[in-house]
């Protein structure tokens, strides 16, 4: 049984194009910003686009930090954090002063290029290919190379290798994404990223 999903809605984040991919996949999906819908999802997804700081004051404000937690850590409830969303996983981010979710051992850095690297525009805007690890990540079954749309100045640095579960490369090697038991997250944009996307929308959707 397709149990529903749930994209959470804290003001900041490509919430229709999300619903409208999973809509064509046949997967039943809500966006709320209310708590008590976040507390009987079957999945959940947490998008975003914007500044770190000011996601986590509107999760706060909207009340959804402590349930998010619960859904996510005590009930192991699959959740998938896209872009901005996947850096609030993070204990937190060079753009601002505020802790994020601390889902994953991992910090949100800027880009930066030393001598040795090619210095690159910032923000990285674009299609790249992605590079999936391990065996439980969102792309397991697709055959060939995958390519994402990326739009950000900040990624996600985890000091060892657990917990990778894509890498991209922009001047130089950066984690595209973590994966830890029912927890994802992905610095590139699923919803628009044509095939390749589709593909993990649905494997996210039949965890």
């Amino acid at each position: 049984m397709k149990s529903a999903i749930y994209i959470v809605d804290y003001g900041q984040g490509n919430l229709g194009s999300i619903r409208n991919m999973l809509h064509f996949l046949g997967y039943d999906s809500h966006i709320t910003s209310n708590p008590d819908d976040v507390q009987v999802a079957g999945k959940l997804i947490l998008p975003g686009v914007g500044a770190f700081d000011s996601a986590v004051r509107e999760l706060e404000r909207r009340g959804l930090t402590d349930v998010l937690h619960r859904r996510a850590i005590e009930d192991k409830v699959p959740i998938l954090g896209i872009c901005l969303g996947a850096q609030l996983m993070t204990r937190g981010s060079e753009e601002g002063d505020r802790p994020g979710l601390g889902w994953f051992d991992a910090e949100t850095v800027r880009f930066r290029f030393d001598e040795t690297e090619q210095k690159l525009p910032v923000p990285n805007i674009g299609w790249r290919h992605v590079v999936p690890h391990g065996e439980a990540n969102l792309m397991q079954g697709w055959d060939g190379p995958a390519k994402f749309y990326f739009v950000h100045s900040y990624h996600m640095r985890q000091t060892s290798r657990t917990d990778i579960a894509f890498t991209s490369s922009y001047g130089h090697e950066f984690v595209a994404g973590l994966q830890r038991d029912n927890i994802y997250s992905a610095q590139f944009h699923p919803e628009k990223s044509h095939k390749f996307g589709l593909h993990l929308m649905r494997r996210f959707a039949n965890v």
